[in-house]
């Protein structure tokens, strides 16, 4: 019997009307898939219905939202995220862990964290994408914190897609997004199929 290829996904911490539009622009650019059903506030899947969007979409990378509409719980995204993230079935390459004002979050360290002007640099980011001088490379956001039980290879931290001051709109093709899933893409080794 044929062992089944793991599908390659990436993780991202928001799942907004901006975010969902920002990530389907990028996984056409990219020739990867978006699972646009993911979007929403909260998401509106759980981990299982999600593994099966995975496994049906036609090509790799999968981009996959995931957004706790603002609560600072273990929350059902979260706990989604966790599902897919430990599935046999999933590699993830990376996680974009995006900022957002949420109290009572623990939040996660990051690999790199991008500002609005999509400068990679070693400070937090808020949900402006403005750098926070004399912060560690740490984003808090309300659907981070499980990145902590999870392994993620590489974690890209960034603003709010839908909150650094249109930057991220489609006619400026949201540079901070993309450079974000370049970076996880080129530190992963995996080469898409433009």
């Amino acid at each position: 019997m044929k062992k089944q290829r793991k599908r390659k996904i990436i993780v991202v911490t928001d799942g907004d009307y901006v975010a969902r539009r920002t990530l389907e622009g990028i996984a056409r650019k990219i020739g990867g898939h978006c699972i646009s059903s993911s979007a929403g506030n909260p998401t509106p899947l759980n981990g299982e219905q999600i593994v099966t969007h995975i496994k049906r979409a036609e090509n790799d990378p999968v981009l996959v939202m995931f957004d706790d509409n603002g609560n600072a719980q273990m929350g059902h995204a979260e706990k989604a995220m966790y599902y897919v993230c430990t599935h046999p079935d999933i590699e993830v390459l990376g996680a974009v862990a995006v900022a957002s004002k949420t109290e009572g979050a623990l939040g996660v360290y990051v690999d790199v964290c991008l500002d609005r002007f999509c400068r990679e640099v070693n400070q937090r980011v808020n949900k402006r994408g403005l750098i926070e001088f004399g912060q560690d490379r740490y984003i808090i956001g309300d659907t981070v914190d499980v990145l902590n039980m999870l392994y993620i290879p590489f974690i890209v931290g960034i603003g709010d897609i839908g909150k650094m001051r249109g930057r991220e709109g489609r006619t400026r093709e949201c540079p901070v997004t993309m450079r974000a899933i370049e970076i996880i893409l080129n530190r992963s080794g995996y080469h898409v199929n433009r």
